[in-house]
């Protein structure tokens, strides 16, 4: 399984569920990378997204607690037990988890690679990706060249976790 998110220097994704910042090159690596592929999040998560509705051209799984949860276009799931018999119906290598919080952090030790654009800017955040620079396990196997948008430097990161 993958991760993607867009970090900032203190491992921030977001603040009072929203973005911390859209990069259009993030978005848009975001979206070739992710079409035609299985999306997993929270409910907060796609209620992030334009009218609160699943990414287009996808698989959108959505994990939350709530039993009365239902959502049009995507399949919701209410346990780790339910979200692995669903996920076990696609091959790992096209399932990405894309936040928030709470899911990156109950799927981040079942995951072999992270894709991180690594914003070099530290923004006010209430919502962190697990920091892979202090897992000994996890490497980064590929970078870009600085990227910048207006000010802003930032990179896009492969991580893959060594077994």
């Amino acid at each position: 399984m993958n991760l993607i998110a867009a970090v900032d220097a203190n491992w921030g994704i977001g603040y009072k569920n929203k973005l911390l910042v859209s990069i259009p090159d993030d978005m848009k690596f975001f979206r070739e990378t992710t079409t035609g592929k299985v999306v997993v999040m929270g409910r907060k998560t796609l209620e992030s997204f334009p009218n609160g509705k699943p990414l287009k051209n996808r698989v959108n799984i959505v994990l939350t607690k709530d039993p009365r949860y239902q959502v049009e276009g995507a399949i919701v799931v209410h346990d780790m037990d339910e979200l692995h018999a669903e996920l076990a119906k696609y091959p790992s290598e096209d399932i990405y988890v894309i936040g928030g919080e709470s899911i990156y952090r109950q799927l981040v030790d079942e995951c072999d690679v992270a894709h991180i654009t690594k914003i070099d800017f530290s923004y006010e955040a209430d919502a962190y990706f697990p920091n892979l620079d202090e897992k000994e396990e996890w490497v980064i196997t590929e970078d870009s060249d600085e990227q910048t948008y207006f000010d802003l430097e930032y990179y896009f990161l492969k991580y893959e976790r060594m077994r």
